[in-house]
């Protein structure tokens, strides 16, 4: 599976945990940037990973920013993307199994390196469980067409 990966200033040292992490378990990732802590604005980096998600060349994407929210609420305006700003294994899991959702949002300032590894884990690990879960997301897609 190839991951692209991608932070603003307020995800840097989780975006480098996470990615190396991900190299050591087998994983292809796309480094989107920041490639040195300095302040940037979250959605250049958001639109930089959902292109690689959106053209096919990632499966699954990774945002960091200080609490997640400002990656998700980016993402989310790019047609075909499904991003989830989380700091629970239960979602982790969930929004894979239930929603497909191919990008997960975490916030360095809400989650510590540890946990945003395991979530990161779970989300590349569960893969979409369909069925009755595919009519709601062609629900959501008839929205990103209106």
């Amino acid at each position: 599976m190839k991951i692209a990966i991608g932070c603003d200033h307020g995800g840097f040292e989780h975006k480098n945990a996470i990615k190396d992490h991900l190299i050591e378990r087998g994983f292809e990732v796309t480094d989107c940037g920041i490639y040195e802590n300095v302040s940037v604005d979250y959605p250049d980096i958001a639109v930089k990973v959902c292109d690689e998600i959106t053209s096919g060349r990632c499966e699954r994407g990774i945002l960091v920013c200080g609490t997640g929210i400002g990656m998700s609420l980016t993402a989310n305006k790019i047609k075909g993307i499904r991003a989830a700003a989380l700091s629970d294994h239960y979602s982790a899991k969930y929004t894979r199994l239930h929603n497909n959702s191919n990008i997960l949002c975490l916030g360095g300032r809400v989650v510590g390196i540890g946990t945003a590894l395991e979530l990161a884990d779970l989300f590349v690990d569960t893969e979409y469980e369909g069925g009755r879960h595919q009519r709601r997301l062609d629900k959501i897609a008839e929205l990103e067409n209106r």
